[in-house]
């Protein structure tokens, strides 16, 4: 059935026009994939300026629910998406800047976030899934790696362990929260006095992780994974942060 559109007041109208989008959402009448009528057609029909309905389809691009593609053709206009994890993470790591967490918060979401991944992942993993995790580790361990190439698979390792826990929520609420501090980790690697040294011990901490998990020792994982995050990790993080 079409979506049936109606009007909307005109005070604050960017964010009245969100409302009824939102609505649509929350009642099915809007599915990701759905795409919304063109701005010249929906903005009259809401009863609002094209330039009050673009401003709200931006709000909606930044939280990741829908992508807008400029021009003409069958891909242009706007679609309702799912696009979770890149949006929560940027979102997270602004109010972080901002003062809005403390580090001592991120890392106390990250060890509840990842012993819980762990230990689902031990139960919950596809083979696919775990070999995928395997490459990862495997490139992290190649000798004179640079520290952002780590970092970026470092991240890559512990998000997709979280997706391997069968709990998509928490795989995006890890993305969110590892990408959050990404740069300050990245900042810390680059810091770190040996950094071979340091790579090397961090391997070891994954390699027997991932280890842990094909084994289905998910309290031990648990376990590991708090040290893994408490140790090395926030030994220099919080060295950062006390600067």
């Amino acid at each position: 059935m079409p979506v049936e559109w109606e009007p909307v007041r005109q005070s604050r109208t960017h964010e009245l026009v969100l409302r009824s989008i939102e609505q649509r959402v929350v009642s099915g009448e809007l599915r990701a994939g759905d795409r919304l009528p063109p701005e010249r057609e929906l903005a009259p029909v809401l009863g609002v300026s094209r330039s009050a309905l673009r401003e709200a389809l931006r709000v909606l691009e930044t939280i990741g629910v829908l992508v807008a593609q400029p021009g003409r053709g069958p891909d242009a206009g706007a679609r309702i998406v799912r696009n979770p994890d890149d949006a929560l993470g940027r979102l997270l790591r602004l109010h972080f800047a901002l003062g809005s967490y403390s580090l001592h918060d991120v890392l106390e979401a990250r060890v509840v976030l990842e012993r819980s991944s762990f230990e689902a992942a031990a139960e919950h993993a596809s083979p696919d899934e775990l070999d995928e995790a395997e490459q990862l580790v495997r490139r992290m361990a190649e000798p004179g790696i640079a520290v952002a190439e780590f970092n970026d698979l470092d991240t890559r390792f512990h998000v997709l362990i979280a997706r391997a826990s069968g709990n998509a929520l928490t795989s995006t609420l890890t993305s969110a929260v590892r990408e959050s501090v990404r740069p300050l980790i990245l900042r810390a690697l680059e810091d770190a006095l040996d950094w071979p040294d340091t790579a090397g011990e961090l391997n070891v901490e994954h390699q027997t992780l991932l280890t842990l998990v094909r084994r289905g020792r998910g309290g031990e994982a648990a376990d590991l994974v708090e040290r893994h995050i408490r140790g090395l990790h926030g030994t220099l993080i919080d060295g950062l942060g006390t600067r």
